[in-house]
Formats: structure tokens, C-alpha cells, sequence
């Protein structure tokens, strides 16, 4: 299937590893050409080197922050008009509600909810003014099935898929979707952090864990980054422009509802 993206340009966030990466792999594939984020730039550079090899797109890399106004100021400055926007960033340690006060909750908030908020702000009006864009953002099943030690990504999360529910039904009209992606587990870097912030002392061990959790799953195993990836280069494609405000699970099936 042609995508029908050839030389459109994207613009991902944290797409130097896991997630971001595979979406940026996907969508470089089809032809677009490509600006990636991140705030390390050894991991950057390989992750962009690997990306042209692989298919030959333009590779444009920005050392930066998104979660900080310098940082969204560079990265705007450099890529001012992207037809595609990723959105997608890291998530906060699992932990107990108990231990987090104000200063938890609203750096959850700044890392997991403001930042694609902003993003989306300074591009979607011009993505509008040209007829076409597409904004993607990766969140988590935690915004569907809740999990109690992930208490700032199910409350940041949640604003964030909030606001876009709103948007996404005023944007389509004028050629821009915007849509949310939500991984179950997935074997990343994310998914080992997540596994590291729940261990305790006389615990099951990490690699206990991590098998328990892939056993858990309908599908009997982790989902792979390239998955992520290729679903978010069908919501970028000329194919789904009848698709905004949907909330897209990519779990193997552990939602347990019917809808």
C-alpha cells in the first residue's frame, strides 16, 4: 500500500530510541523526510545515520528538550512547518500516590501532558492553512486501564487526551487529524524502567517480572517498537484522513472492555 507521503516532512520527538525511533524508521520508509528530537546527541546521531542507511530519507536531527521552552523554542525555529507531528516523550517511575506532592504532580504534568499541548499549539494553525497535516500523539493504556503505581502518567495523560478530544473535531474539517496512540507493554526502554521501578526488597526479581508480565498478556508476549511504528505511519497516510480523536490501543488485547 502507498502511504501517499512521499516528501512530506515530520517532525518527531524523542525519536532517538524505542518508540519514537521505530515511528520515525516507518514513516522515513515511505519517503517522508524526517526531523528527529532528542535531548542526547550521541544516541541522536547513530539513531539518524542508521535511519539513512536503511532508507535513504533526509535526516534532520535537534539536540533538544521538548519538555523545556528553550528546547520547543529550537525545535520550532529549525522545523517551523512539518505536514506530521509525533509527540512522545518518556513517562514518570511508578511509585506510591502517597510519596508525591505538588512538585511530583506538576513535573508529570510538564513532562507527560504541556508538552504535546504546546507542540500542537504552535503548528496545528499552519497545518491548517496548507490543507494537510497530521499530529500523533503516544501515550499509554494507563489512560484506559489505570495502574496504580502509574498514578502521574493516568492523571497527565488523561488532560492530555482530554484536550485533544476537543481539538481533533476542530481540526479535521481544514485536512489535519490528530490522534493518540496507546501502547500496552512494549519492549523498550520505557517498559525496562517501569520494571526497575517495581522492584522491591524480597521481591520477584526483575527478569520474574518482566516474564509475568508478558504472560499476562492475551498475546503472550511484548509488543515490538516496529508495531508502534507501523501504525503510526497508517494514521500519517493519505489513507486515514477520516480518523481524528480516537484513542488507538496497541496492547496484544489486554483492554479488557468491549469497547
Amino acid at each position: 500500500m502507498d502511504l501517499g507521503i512521499q516528501g512530506r516532512h515530520a517532525l518527531l520527538t524523542g525519536a532517538s530510541k524505542g518508540m519514537g525511533r521505530a515511528c520515525a524508521m516507518a514513516i522515513a520508509s515511505e519517503g517522508a523526510d524526517i526531523t528527529i528530537c532528542a535531548r542526547g546527541a550521541e544516541r541522536l546521531t547513530q539513531t539518524a545515520e542508521e535511519i539513512r542507511r536503511a532508507t535513504g530519507a533526509t535526516v534532520h536531527t535537534i539536540v533538544a528538550d521538548v519538555t523545556t521552552e528553550a528546547g520547543r523554542t529550537k525545535i520550532l525555529e529549525t522545523c517551523p512547518n512539518p505536514d506530521i507531528l509525533l509527540n512522545n516523550a518518556g513517562g514518570s517511575a511508578p511509585g506510591d500516590f502517597r510519596d508525591w506532592g505538588r512538585d511530583e504532580w506538576l513535573a508529570g504534568i510538564e513532562l507527560m501532558m504541556l508538552p504535546p499541548i504546546l507542540m500542537t499549539r504552535d503548528l496545528v494553525d499552519g497545518m491548517m492553512d496548507r490543507g494537510w497535516g497530521r499530529i500523533v500523539n503516544i501515550v499509554s493504556r494507563s489512560v484506559k486501564i489505570p495502574q496504580l503505581e502509574l498514578g502521574l502518567s493516568n492523571g497527565a495523560r488523561s488532560g492530555l487526551v482530554g484536550f485533544t478530544a476537543g481539538l481533533a473535531r476542530q481540526t479535521i474539517s481544514k485536512g489535519v487529524t490528530i490522534n493518540n496512540l496507546l501502547p500496552g507493554i512494549t519492549d523498550s526502554d520505557g517498559q525496562r524502567e517501569h520494571i526497575e521501578g517495581m522492584l522491591i526488597e524480597g521481591g520477584p526479581s526483575y527478569e520474574e517480572i518482566r516474564a509475568a508480565r508478558a504472560a499476562g498478556n492475551p498475546a503472550g508476549r511484548y509488543g515490538r517498537p516496529e508495531e508502534i511504528g507501523a501504525y503510526f505511519a497508517f494514521l500519517c497516510s493519505e489513507h486515514a484522513g477520516f480518523v481524528t480523536a480516537q484513542n488507538l490501543l496497541v496492547d496484544g488485547g489486554s483492554y479488557p472492555g468491549t469497547y
